[in-house]
């Protein structure tokens, strides 16, 4: 088992970085059978994004200052952790946006496909899922989908609910609803085919991002799980994702 060290653009991951291939050498980063990022989720996300279509595990260890997808960072017995890591395989949201103009843009999100207001106006979005009109329009700052790996992230945030792993759902939340105001949002099946219409897009322009995949003034946004596409994130057995979902609910 070989494994190669990666480390975000800070001081504190760049000196791990050094301390650790020191330590235990460094495989060729390329050919590695293991990635250890060293930094906090936004450069665990960086790594994943670059490491997708290659479903090679990356073990994380935090230097940054959320570390939620991260272990604790330690440099003893690295070899040891790395052994007995338990997997966990993740599935991205691929967004297709078209734009106004009629241009077209693909992206895969780890955590969360979010559309926001562009300019002062609140946004205005009809959503159908699997071809159904679930809500006529939404009245709004934004809309987000997440999965159950980002349903922490920003999906917590604008108080949408936690998913666990194996639930197979995703969270459809609305940021800052202005009508219907009561609308909090809604849990979906794993399968669902979600598309969002910019209504009066010219007036009240949107702009639709898939983790840091930034798409201005879109017309339409289709979103679904790609189960084509597998990532795998590596955790210490006291410490799985699951286990951090599910205590992240009893925390206040």
């Amino acid at each position: 088992m070989s494994f190669a060290f990666v480390a975000a653009d800070t001081e504190a991951a760049r000196a791990a970085r050094a301390r650790l291939i020191a330590r235990y050498g460094q495989a060729d980063v390329e050919t590695a059978d293991i990635l250890v990022a060293l930094g906090g989720d936004g450069f665990m996300l960086e790594t994943q994004h670059r490491e997708l279509g290659r479903n090679r595990p990356v073990y994380g260890m935090n230097c940054g200052s959320v570390g939620f997808l991260m272990n604790e960072y330690r440099e003893e017995g690295l070899p040891e952790r790395l052994a007995a890591a338990v997997p966990t395989v993740l599935h991205p949201l691929r967004m297709h946006a078209t734009t106004v103009i009629g241009g077209e843009a693909e992206a895969l999100a780890i955590n969360e496909v979010s559309l926001l207001r562009e300019q002062r106006q609140a946004a205005k979005i009809r959503i159908s899922v699997d071809g159904t009109v679930r809500l006529p329009e939404l009245i709004c700052d934004g809309v987000l989908i997440s999965t159950p790996a980002g349903s922490t992230a920003y999906n917590l945030s604008a108080h949408g609910p936690i998913v666990p792993l194996g639930a197979n759902l995703l969270a459809l939340t609305p940021i800052s609803a202005f009508r219907p105001r009561r609308w909090r949002g809604a849990l979906l099946p794993g399968s669902s085919d979600v598309l969002f219409e910019v209504l009066e897009p010219e007036k009240r322009p949107v702009a639709a991002v898939a983790d840091y995949t930034e798409v201005r003034d879109v017309l339409m946004v289709r979103v679904r799980e790609d189960r084509s596409v597998s990532l795998t994130l590596l955790f210490d057995p006291d410490h799985s994702l699951s286990e951090r979902i599910i205590a992240e609910q009893f925390t206040v």
